[in-house]
């Protein structure tokens, strides 16, 4: 055998032609090394990855753990003039030859095709990735010691696979010097010199290795980085160890295994800096599906999936932990809490996996099946372990989304299958586990845990917690913790109405304490508004109260609210008050159905830490009160309105609660004046406003004789208040009660008593001397009130003749409004002045001097006491005679010497004077008139005579002598003289029809009044109407007249007829009077006056002379600079308004007149312009004199400026030729102006004109619309003759620069958005080359067409002709080859760009539909032809990829005839009622050999990846096809003899205690959830039956009915049978000497009649129970293998079982069975399934049952 050195030598020589002779594939190898070269550095390699990599899958000695060490060193070892160097150590079993024949070629790793083997290394660069970071790696493995080189060998020219053999720099012991001299170099060491650019990113490398990266390794246990300097502080990278240990623990199943796995790392090799992590690791094995095979892993046949689910927290080194591995780690956050590792194909870089890959796809496809089945283990078998530890598991479901959306589409896929899976535990309070699917579990809320928890402790039992419609949550899981989880999976919070199912059933409000009910109230008060406000809570008995036996009892929310209420439940707001009110409550009978909540319970609120939010809850939602004893009698006081007896007990009440200061004075009086009241008839009062006290020995009676209070609403005092009383243990004497009443109910008597609002007969009539002191006694108690007097009762005081008085000498009785009490000597002056007038005093002689005590009062009734009163009432005695008849002249003059009288007494006049000037007694010329307001004519008043109608005194009637009064007269108010009186004269002012033509003084004294006046409006409305002013054309009313100004008049000269004031006629004195002019509406100022003209302005437009015109333009010219501006009106009229005559020959407003000038010259060929109409005929060239002031008004001058005009004005020849290119562009400059305004839009005229043939191009005149503009953009895609592009030729070359206003008028000039127009341009076009170059511009743009008309797509026949077709005739691809009779298919005459561009623009459909493959098939139907093999593999792999619910449908719908396996060459195809899927092999070769025809549904015989038989079948299936085994009818018969039959004891051969148990155990299990007894009964009616046995086998008969009528027969043996009718089991001999077959088949028709003779009524079971029993059968039903077996399916029995089992079979004995007499079974028929009518029977009898 050569050395290592030898071997080096030779591949040196004869592979390199080094020293030996020339290899011919030297030149090949060049060419690799070029390629690896370029691949190395092309790719982002993760050089330590793949030495990880590699290191994991070399093989490794079992007697030591496998182990991969990087040390970093900056010793140049090599001399190479390394500034670090990386060595790396690796235990493995070492290099080989083949491994070094390997490392020296290219593309020839020794792991090819050993993928399935648990090589995870790729093909490709693999170990060459050192390259990267080192230009010559060495290795030193099992006596080899060689190196590579970067460059080219100088001996072969040759770089990167070129061994050296290395003897020195570096030896073994400079590298055991490294690794430490104490201990064994490992089998392997890499040396790698690092490139000094490299340094630093190997260092970063080494310090981010991830702790995890041993977690999916199989191999490698142990890994180390570290770096080794003489000086340690030169150290820089992260130290840091791993190790790796596996639980010897797993558990497998068929296709999938578990462990634990443990990682601990020690860092920079600090003492106690390790870290350490468990993970819960789940391996399971799937098939590589075909469709997801790549050309990399095509000899995987399976996917191993692992994923880890760390048990505490992750080991990161502060980095993010990545969730992918491919073996190592990737640099992919999921956000997933756990790790998904798989033979990912990467990136090169391994950063990333491939998330577009196939292959990924498929792994990733089954990772949600994977991690379901490792959760779903991971909970439910957890068997010791309580349900509180089972919540952490919950952690691991990936519940925030990751920001890969495939990986999304994991997570919605685990999402979907674990809502499906009975994972979530629920609440038992027994030692059972259960679990439930997602969406039948539940959620409390916490604060409801607490009550739970507290109750169960208290002894409630809970039991029956997931007994109210749904299984609630273990409440270890039920935490906030766990909300995002729970969210996830769909576990939402039971309804509001649970609560008050399980409040109500759990006995939680009487059976707990009142801490805890306070608890509970307290949760529904913090949930009422968001949950319970509409649920039952408001049914169910949750309030206490106590009752009127004094026992608790509970009521519903319900009962206690308005509207509903048949119980008012209150607290008392001090609950030491509690007993009182209960106790009073009793004894009123629970009236107003109030009740009390229990003392107790008030107790604990009152305690409560949370009792605001309870009581403020009570108070608002349950609406109980938290009364005070005041509030209860309130509540009494409200319901005793018909009850005498407790009306009167009420008062008891209140004098004792009063006594015992529950109440306040206050609350007292409140209720006192509420209470009802018994009265003097025995009625119950409950309306009142006052309280008489009885009438016998009452004031009142003796004062006014009867009770006018009765009317009023005052209530006389009954005698029940007389009477003692005893009430709830108190006592109450009748004077007691009576004293309570007199203050609270103001019982009271004259003079107390309020008087009733009415007239009082006795006070019509004289009263006593007393009595008349008791009536002012009661006036005196009466004024001090806030209520007044009543003014019936003072009025009828006031007039009623009860006082005594004195007058003309005499007593006599007067009303106290008529009379006085004076001095004497007043008296007597008065009745000396007055001789109209007698004045009635007091007679105080008969009153004596008492009656002087009591003014105030006198006054209040009406008695006059001073001498003003005297005048007053002698001036109403006048006035009073006055308002009968007009005063005589007499009268009048004694009422004028009257005041003069007083006048010398010296006596005050205002009273009397006051009296009478207002009134109207006085004749005057304007009839009778008040002295106020009157006038004593003089010769003042003259001239205001005039104008108005003045009040004279009339001196005919009272002669000259009234004359002589001037003095009183004034007193009275009278005029003396004129005084400035211009009020008067304005207030008496004439008609407007007496004030016309006025003489100058006239109009200056209204002038005057007008100054003086502080209201001129009467006045000026006078005025308004009256033609009063005198003008140069006349008398005019003031609104017409103008005041003339000369230095703006001249606007009133523009037109004739302006009235102006005549200065002659009123001299320069009018000047003064401007503001009053004003007032009356003459204008006097420049905005008053060039107002009017501006309306005269505006009336005269549309007619003004040329005269008018220039006139105008001159006084615009002349007030230009001057302080009179225009006022905005008159402004917008000159604009607005048509004034200006045009060529056009009508009038125009300024804005839309044009003055001409050279400018406009070139735009007027093709426009139709308002120039102003400068001809001799009208204004003439003197027009343009006023260009300045026109251009002011808006009139154009300048081209630039009317622009818009010419937009508005446009108008094109019927002849577009006509259109010079000159007028075009002085169009398109127009334009370009516009376009510089945004604010501005073209008008739709302009629109419209444009519209019209005008602009030429190279296919003749088209609208603008209809025009594209050729530049170089389009000649990228397209020729100038392909579209309709404006002629260049024509127009010149400045056409160009006006793309944006062509593209304005419509003109397409974006290269992008001329498809249309060219689309509709394809019509004109026949070569096919052209037609492609535009379909090439319209693809390119991404055109759709917008009609019908315009979906037609050409289909060429050579280069000139062709027809086009409509997209519905058109298919992209006819992948299948099989419609080219039917469809045009375009990728025979179109490149794949122009494909994409027909689907997408056009609709042509890819592929034919699959409503095309139906219609493809019932050609087929009607052919009546065998279809090839080939033909029916496409249309039904086809089916195959498209099928869908639509697709189901219409092959249900559409498809009559279906493929029929067949012997022949071809495929036929059979009515597909006749034809049968073959579901049950035995009845299908029973068939295949009797049956004369196919009637077994066709599927290629060899499966194709395309077409799984499986995925075939079902296809048939869902299309209606039968399957043959519900088709099929069968007869079972047996000619034996039964009487001549053995019988046999079941118990020694067949029915054994194992099978029992294995029935027992699946009745009991999930799936059938049967009770006990039925369980028992079900096994006692298996052991009760015949059994017999037989040597004759029993014969079957299958009939197959056709759509014909016809049927298809067969015979099989069966060996059992079970008849239940006759209850006789007979079963065939089992012959073990047949071997396994003889034993299966015998198992297989054992276990069939045993399910079917007990689940009849549950036939979906039969199938579950057959297998189970027939696998018990193959183990002899022995005990222990049945239990496992038992176990491995979740099944158990419980106690009553096993004592049901030890009852049935006693330790040691057998029950024997006699057998009956002798009978021959017959034939029957049945159905192997039930129908759908035997179902619901079945369903029927089982809820009879129940």
């Amino acid at each position: 055998m050569e050395t290592a050195r030898e071997h080096v030598e030779d591949i040196r020589r004869t592979k390199f032609s080094i020293g030996g002779e020339p290899n011919p594939l030297t030149e090949d190898l060049h060419q690799a090394v070029k390629n690896l070269s370029a691949e190395l550095y092309a790719k982002d390699v993760h050089f330590l990855m793949e030495l990880i990599q590699n290191a994991e899958d070399n093989d490794y000695l079992e007697d030591r753990p496998p182990s991969l060490e990087f040390v970093l060193t900056s010793e140049d070892i090599t001399a190479t003039g390394a500034p670090h160097t990386l060595l790396i150590f690796n235990n493995e079993k070492g290099f080989s030859p083949k491994n070094i024949d390997s490392i020296c070629s290219i593309g020839r790793s020794t792991k090819k095709g050993y993928r399935k083997r648990g090589y995870i290394g790729e093909k490709g660069i693999g170990f060459k990735s050192v390259f990267l970071v080192t230009s010559q790696p060495y290795i030193f493995s099992n006596g080899y010691q060689i190196r590579f080189n970067e460059e080219p060998c100088p001996h072969c020219n040759l770089g990167y696979i070129v061994p050296e053999w290395v003897e020195e720099n570096p030896t073994l012991s400079d590298i055991n010097q490294i690794y430490g001299s104490g201990n064994t170099l490992p089998t392997t060491t890499i040396v790698l010199p690092l490139k000094p650019d490299k340094v630093k990113p190997v260092k970063q490398q080494l310090s981010s290795i991830h702790p995890e990266i041993l977690l999916f390794l199989s191999k490698i246990k142990r890994f180390s980085v570290k770096e080794h300097n003489k000086d340690a502080k030169l150290n820089t990278i992260s130290a840091i160890a791993i190790t790796s240990e596996t639980d010897l623990v797993t558990k497998k199943s068929i296709d999938a295994e578990s462990y634990t796995l443990h990682l601990s790392t020690d860092e920079n090799e600090d003492e106690g800096s390790g870290k350490e992590c468990s993970y819960y690791m789940w391996k399971q094995r799937f098939p590589v599906r075909q469709e997801n095979k790549v050309e990399r892993r095509m000899e995987v046949e399976e996917w191993v999936i692992t994923l880890a689910f760390p048990f505490q927290e992750r080991l990161d080194r502060g980095m993010s932990s990545p969730g992918v591995y491919a073996f190592l780690p990737t640099e992919m956050v999921t956000n997933f809490p756990f790790i998904i590792q798989a033979d990912f194909l990467l990136a090169s870089s391994r950063e990333t996996i491939l998330l577009d890959n196939k292959w990924n796809k498929g792994i990733l496809d089954c990772v949600p099946s994977a991690f379901v089945n490792a959760l779903v283990l991971l909970i439910r078998t957890s068997e010791n372990a309580p349900v509180s530890s089972l919540a952490p598991m919950f952690k691991f479901i990936p519940v925030n989304s990751s920001s890969y959306k495939e990986l999304n589409t994991v997570r919605e896929s685990i999402e979907a299958k674990l809502v499906e899976e009975n994972i979530i535990p629920s609440e038992s309070y027994t030692q059972q586990k259960f679990f439930h699917k997602p969406r039948e579990v539940g959620r409390l809320m916490p604060a409801f845990w607490n009550i739970l928890e507290k109750a169960r402790k208290q002894g409630v039992s809970l039991l029956d917690l997931s007994s109210h419609g749904k299984y609630i949550l273990s409440s270890g899981l039920d935490r906030k913790e766990y909300d995002h989880v729970l969210s996830f999976l769909g576990v939402g919070y039971v309804n509001n109405n649970w609560y008050a199912k399980c409040i109500r059933s759990s006995n939680l409000v009487a059976g707990v304490s009142e801490e805890l009910y306070m608890d509970i109230l307290l949760f529904v008060a913090d949930n009422w508004t968001s949950k319970f406000d509409c649920s039952d809570i408001k049914n169910i008995p949750l309030i206490k109260y106590v009752g009127g036996d004094g026992d608790v009892s509970l009521c519903s929310m319900n009962e206690c609210t308005p509207g509903n209420r048949q119980r008012v439940v209150s607290l008392s707001q001090q609950y030491n008050m509690a007993s009182w009110l209960i106790d009073w409550n009793k004894e009123f009978r629970c009236v107003g159905n109030r009740f009390f909540v229990p003392k107790s319970t008030q107790e604990a609120l009152s305690s409560f830490s949370k009792r605001v939010t309870v009581w403020e809850w009570l108070r608002s939602h349950v609406k109980i009160s938290v009364v005070k004893v005041y509030d209860y009698a309130v509540h009494l006081n409200d319901h005793l309105k018909k009850d005498r007896k407790l009306a009167v007990a009420f008062v008891h009440f209140l004098c004792h609660s009063f006594s015992k200061n529950h109440f306040s004075e206050s609350e007292v009086r409140n209720l006192s004046d509420s209470m009802p009241l018994v009265d003097n008839y025995g009625n119950l009062i409950t309306q009142r406003k006052g309280v008489l006290v009885p009438a016998n020995g009452s004031k009142w009676v003796g004062l006014i004789g009867s009770n006018p209070w009765r009317g009023e609403g005052y209530v006389e005092l009954g005698e029940d208040y007389l009477r003692p009383g005893h009430f709830a243990g108190k006592f109450t004497s009748g004077e007691q009660l009576l004293e309570f009443l007199k203050p609270h109910v103001a019982a009271s008597d004259i003079p107390l008593i309020s008087p009733p609002n009415a007239a009082i007969p006795a006070f019509s009539a004289p009263l006593t001397n007393q009595n008349a002191f008791l009536l002012l006694d009661w006036i005196r108690n009466l004024k001090p009130r806030k209520g007044g007097i009543p003014e019936k009762f003072l009025k009828s005081i006031r007039e009623g003749n009860w006082l005594r008085v004195i007058a003309n000498g005499c007593s006599c009785y007067r009303p106290p409004s008529q009379s006085f009490m004076f001095t004497s000597w007043l008296g007597n002056i008065l009745q000396n002045g007055s001789v109209l007038v007698d004045i009635p005093l007091i007679d105080q002689s008969f009153y004596g001097d008492r009656m002087n005590e009591y003014k105030e009062e006198l006054k209040t009734i009406g008695v006059m006491f001073g001498y003003g009163e005297a005048c007053e009432f002698i001036g109403k005695h006048l006035m009073s005679l006055a308002a009968f008849s007009t005063l005589t002249r007499d009268h009048v003059l004694s009422v004028l010497n009257f005041i003069r009288f007083l006048t010398e007494k010296i006596l005050p006049l205002d009273k009397f004077i006051n009296s009478i000037k207002e009134k109207r007694w006085l004749r005057t010329s304007n009839g009778v008139r008040s002295p106020v307001g009157s006038v004593l004519f003089d010769h003042e008043w003259r001239t205001a005579s005039k104008i108005s109608y003045i009040p004279f005194i009339d001196t005919n009637y009272y002669g000259e002598e009234i004359l002589a009064f001037k003095k009183e007269l004034k007193s009275l108010g009278v005029l003396i003289g004129f005084c400035g009186s211009y009020k008067l004269v304005v207030d008496n002012l004439k008609s407007s029809s007496r004030l016309t033509s006025l003489t100058s003084d006239a109009v200056l004294l209204v002038l005057e009044c007008l100054r003086h006046s502080e209201s001129p409006n009467k006045l000026v409305e006078a005025l308004r109407g009256a033609k009063c002013f005198k003008t140069n054309i006349g008398y005019k009313s003031p609104g017409e007249c103008f005041l003339f100004d000369p230095q703006w008049g001249c606007i009133l000269q523009v037109f004739k007829g302006f009235p102006l004031f005549d200065n002659d006629f009123y001299g320069s004195s009018i000047f003064y009077y401007r503001n009053e002019l004003k007032q009356t509406g003459v204008k006097v100022d420049f905005e008053e006056a060039v107002k009017v003209f501006a309306q005269s302005f505006r009336q005269q437009a549309s007619s003004m002379r040329k005269e008018y015109v220039l006139s105008f333009l001159s006084c615009y010219r002349q007030l230009k600079d001057t302080p009179y501006k225009f006022p905005s009106d008159l402004k917008k009229y000159i604009r607005e308004e048509k004034w200006l005559r045009t060529r056009l020959g009508d009038c125009r407003s300024p804005s839309n007149c044009i003055l001409f000038g050279p400018d406009w010259q070139s735009i007027s060929p093709i426009t139709l312009l308002p120039f102003i109409d400068d001809s001799d005929n009208y204004y003439g060239k003197g027009i343009h004199e006023y260009k300045k002031e026109l251009k002011m008004m808006g009139v154009v001058v300048d081209l630039k400026d009317g622009v818009k005009s010419v937009v508005a004005g446009l108008y094109f020849p019927q002849d577009p030729a006509c259109i010079a290119p000159g007028n075009v562009l002085t169009l398109l400059e127009c334009i370009r102006i516009l376009l510089k305004d945004k604010n501005y839009s073209f008008p739709e005229n302009f629109r419209k004109v444009v519209s019209q043939k005008w602009l030429k191009t190279c296919v003749g005149y088209r609208p603008p619309d209809e025009c594209l503009m050729f530049d170089s953009s389009w000649g990228s895609y397209l020729k100038q003759t392909d579209g309709p592009f404006l002629d260049e030729g024509f127009y010149g070359s400045s056409i160009t620069s006006y793309k944006e206003e062509l593209n304005e008028i419509g003109v397409t000039v974006d290269v992008k958005k001329g498809c249309q127009l060219i689309a509709r341009h394809l019509d004109f076009l026949l070569e096919f080359p052209t037609i492609v170059r535009v379909y090439n511009y319209l693809s390119e743009f991404q055109w759709a067409p917008d009609s019908e008309a315009a979906k037609m797509i050409w289909i060429p026949n050579g280069s000139q002709n062709g027809n086009w077709v409509s997209p519905g005739e058109c298919v992209l691809h006819d992948k299948d080859g099989l419609f080219s009779v039917q469809f045009q298919v375009l990728e025979k005459y179109y490149e794949p760009k122009l494909l994409s561009f027909f689907s997408g623009a056009f609709h042509v459909r890819y592929n034919p539909s699959v409503d095309d493959y139906c219609m493809l098939w019932k050609v087929w139907e009607s052919s009546g032809h065998p279809l090839q093999r080939a033909d029916c593999c496409k249309f039904w792999v086809y089916v195959s990829k498209h099928w869908s619910a639509k697709t189901e449908r219409t092959l249900a719908d559409s498809l009559v005839k279906l493929p029929v396996g067949s012997g022949s060459d071809g495929v036929l195809l059979s009515n597909k009622h006749d034809v049968f899927i073959a579901d049950d092999l035995q009845i299908k070769d029973l068939f295949e050999q009797s049956s004369p025809q196919p009637i077994f549904v066709w599927y290629p015989q060899q499966s194709l990846p395309s077409l799984p038989r499986t995925k075939l079948l079902e296809i048939y299936r869902k299309i209606g096809v039968r399957t043959i085994s519900e088709s099929v009818q069968k007869e079972e018969s047996s000619l034996v003899d039964v009487a001549h039959l053995n019988e046999v004891n079941p118990m020694e051969i067949l029915i054994k205690k194992g099978l029992v148990r294995l029935i027992l155990g699946f009745l009991a299990g999930p799936t059938m959830k049967m009770e006990a007894e039925r369980r028992h009964e079900a096994i006692k009616g298996l052991l009760n039956i015949t059994f017999l046995e037989t040597v004759e086998p029993i014969t079957i008969n299958y009939s197959l009915s056709l759509s014909s009528g016809e049927f298809v027969k067969a015979k099989a043996r069966r060996v059992i049978l079970w008849d239940r009718e006759s209850s006789k089991f007979v079963a065939q001999k089992l012959d073990r000497s047949g071997g396994f077959k003889n034993i299966i088949e015998y198992a297989t028709f054992f276990s069939e009649a045993i399910s079917e003779g007990l689940l009849w009524e549950n036939s979906d079971h039969i199938e579950t129970l057959s297998e189970l029993i027939k696998l018990g059968f193959t183990l002899e039903f022995n005990e222990e293998a049945v239990e496992y077996l038992m176990k491995s399916k979740n099944l158990e029995i419980f106690m009553e079982d096993e004592e049901f089992l030890a009852s049935t079979f006693p330790s040691g004995q057998h029950k024997n069975k006699k057998g009956g007499s002798g009978f021959q079974v017959g034939k029957r028929k049945v159905k192997t399934k039930l129908t759908a009518l035997a179902k619901a029977k079945a369903a029927q009898a089982m809820e009879d049952e129940e």
